[in-house]
């Protein structure tokens, strides 16, 4: 999905703080390779919901297994958060027992509250932002994503480059969300996105609803789904999406359809995922590694390799770890510096708009 960014050296230099917790007492080179020989005991790690090709987890899936020599079984790639969380509790006590999740913020809440989860802090654990981790460490975001314009250039002319732009009569049958906002999370994040460019804020979602029943009665916005084949095809030429996904599109589709992949400046939002340990998985050591080895230095250029921004993104900019030749492709660094996240209660608040709104305003 991008070029080869490797830093084999990081985990085992670095990850001692964590692990320290768990080994009180012993060496920080010596409580590492305690972990790695009990997780390699255990042998394998059972993963859910990590589509290879999305956020780049088919080489993060594939480094961890290289470097530890432990056998992923990823169950469901194309699972959501709700039945990550259901697989949790509907194979506990199994060898396929899940072992880890990365799921929507809500959802890292509510497996939290069903104690669902058991409390990690990886030795990274102070470079990840307090607004993406709980603070006990039953889960701790990963990577973050914002919305974007991905535009297949070879039927769309004029590039909009706001939320105002996607307005215009040009733009006939053109638009479309991944999904829909009341059970899709890009696509809620595409009306929060859009409310925030039209005089909303994170406190209010409204003016989002509004401006997609105004694409709706223009016809400029469409009903279908977007997917990699309908952005290449044309079928929805302008998909609003997380830049992560549009942005790896760009590169799938290089040589057979151009697509082009704006942040509109009009008005930014960013949400992320979430990792947390089962607390009935069937690998805890094995589980435990896997999370150092995301949160290394090294886990997080592979979600950065795949656009996805990492949790440790401005830590790892700070101490010039991000390769310059990755940071060219990538939008302005700042539509991500100073990305602001929806709280919890911000997020149920939205939820409930649109849950009353979207289908008689838009009706799609």
């Amino acid at each position: 999905m991008a070029s080869q960014i490797t830093r084999r050296s990081i985990l085992k230099g670095s990850a001692a703080l964590g692990v320290m917790s768990a080994l009180p007492g012993i060496a920080l080179a010596e409580g590492m390779d305690d972990l790695i020989a009990a997780a390699k005991k255990e042998g394998k790690l059972n993963t859910i919901a990590l589509p290879p090709d999305w956020a780049n987890y088919g080489k993060m899936m594939k480094a961890f297994t290289e470097k530890y020599g432990i056998t992923i079984n990823n169950a469901s790639p194309n699972a959501s958060s709700a039945q990550e969380l259901q697989a949790v509790k509907s194979t506990r006590g199994q060898d396929r027992a899940v072992d880890v999740v990365d799921v929507g913020p809500s959802f890292a809440l509510i497996g939290q509250s069903q104690k669902l989860f058991k409390p990690y802090k990886v030795s990274t654990w102070d470079t990840i932002p307090d607004s993406m981790k709980d603070k006990d460490g039953y889960w701790y975001g990963d990577y973050f994503g914002v919305v974007s314009f991905g535009v297949n250039t070879k039927v769309v002319k004029n590039v909009p480059q706001t939320w105002a732009d996607l307005l215009k009569p040009e733009y006939k049958n053109m638009i479309a969300l991944n999904g829909n906002p009341l059970s899709a999370g890009a696509a809620f994040g595409g009306v929060f996105a859009a409310a925030l460019g039209n005089g909303g804020s994170l406190d209010n979602i409204k003016p989002g609803v509004e401006f997609f029943a105004k694409l709706a009665k223009s016809g400029n916005f469409i009903p279908v789904g977007v997917t990699p084949a309908t952005l290449e095809s044309g079928q929805t030429p302008i998909a609003i999406n997380w830049d992560y996904l549009n942005l790896g599109y760009r590169d799938k589709f290089a040589g057979k359809a151009p697509i082009e992949v704006v942040v509109p400046a009009d008005g930014v939002f960013g949400n992320f995922y979430a990792q947390a340990i089962s607390a009935f998985a069937a690998n805890p050591e094995a589980a435990k590694l896997w999370e150092e080895f995301v949160y290394s230095d090294e886990g997080q250029l592979i979600y950065l390799e795949g656009y996805a921004h990492p949790a440790r993104f401005n830590d790892l900019a700070k101490r010039g770890k991000i390769p310059a030749d990755l940071e060219a492709k990538m939008p302005p660094s700042k539509f991500y510096t100073d990305v602001k996240f929806p709280t919890q209660a911000q997020q149920k608040a939205a939820q409930k708009v649109l849950q009353e709104n979207w289908q008689s305003m838009v009706g799609q």
